[in-house]
């Protein structure tokens, strides 16, 4: 049974935090091999688990000190059908790790959630595709789709879900509709190139917009992930209503575009003190943000600096 999800304390008020890259500190911090970039793999073996368990285990640790609610994402952005796949999971096998990853998070909000810091456990959900290359989905198409993961997180318990690394809106829309049949929450997440806008051409607001008509403005709010602060500060209209619909931000560490991070064969991990700046002056426009964390190449000393710079005195506030 869910815990928070007919009472999500995201809709409470107050700052929530989330963890940073996992995939990316995985591979070039840990040494772990991932294949396709799936870290859900790890699942299947104690180790891998453990390993899972201590990455999110530094993050709780930052959350508890600057006492705020935290987001746990679920390690399975590559949990869907076509990359489960390519990685030898029939769809038996995929649901059953989409559930135990529920299970694993649970089991950590278990031991770590303590009174007025409640910790809301997300079923992460990946593009179909690659995050940095349009999909050309329809919405009708994505809702099947994606269908399945969210029942899976549903029946297992989880919160809510929020699609991570969306560029396109029809996939955007087909998994809001989803969600929405399986009576899940669900937040939104765009990436954006180094222009500020998805890599079809389309804006933040565009999108937005267009899925909020599509769907009866069904996501809880909507989050841009997968891009260097400077690559979309400029797009962000704050005289807008629109605005008002983005409640999170998990930016990258490097201002590389995505098509150099693709070739890179080194972490860029960017500067934290810089990205924590960035971050406050993002909190200081729109005081609707409610999730603040980091994506590829970020870790736990990102986190920390975003936690010195903005998020600790909104959560003693709160």
């Amino acid at each position: 049974m869910s815990k928070y999800r007919s009472n999500l304390p995201l809709t409470k008020g107050g700052t929530f935090l989330t963890d940073g890259g996992l995939e990316t500190t995985l591979i070039f911090h840990e040494g772990v091999e991932l294949p396709h970039f799936a870290s859900f793999v790890l699942l299947a073996t104690r180790e891998g688990r453990q390993q899972l368990k201590d990455y999110y285990l530094r993050y709780l640790d930052i959350a508890d000190e600057a006492g705020t609610g935290f987001v746990l994402d679920t390690p399975t952005w590559r949990a869907n059908a076509d990359w489960g796949d390519k990685l030898g999971y029939s769809d038996v096998a995929l649901r059953a790790a989409n559930e135990d990853a529920v299970d694993l998070l649970t089991e950590i909000r278990d031991e770590r959630e303590k009174p007025g810091a409640p910790i809301v456990v997300n079923g992460a959900i990946g593009p179909r595709g690659d995050g940095y290359k349009a999909g050309n989905m329809e919405a009708d198409e994505a809702e099947a789709y994606h269908l399945a993961q969210i029942k899976a997180f549903a029946d297992s318990g989880a919160d809510m879900v929020t699609a991570f690394t969306l560029n396109n809106i029809n996939e955007a829309i087909g998994v809001s509709w989803a969600a929405k049949k399986a009576g899940m929450p669900c937040v939104i997440s765009f990436t954006v190139e180094t222009d500020g806008k998805l890599v079809t051409g389309t804006t933040i607001e565009e999108a937005i917009t267009a899925v909020d008509r599509a769907t009866g403005s069904y996501p809880l709010y909507y989050m841009i992930n997968c891009a260097h602060p400077s690559h979309f500060e400029e797009a962000l209209d704050h005289g807008s209503d629109w605005i008002k619909r983005i409640g999170g931000i998990r930016a990258n560490a490097s201002m590389m575009s995505h098509a150099e991070l693709d070739e890179s064969e080194t972490l860029d991990a960017g500067d934290p003190i810089d990205l924590g700046r960035r971050y406050s002056d993002m909190v200081k426009r729109m005081p609707q943000l409610r999730v603040l964390g980091g994506c590829c190449g970020t870790d736990h000393r990102h986190i920390g600096a975003i936690c010195e710079a903005c998020l600790t005195p909104r959560a003693l506030s709160a």
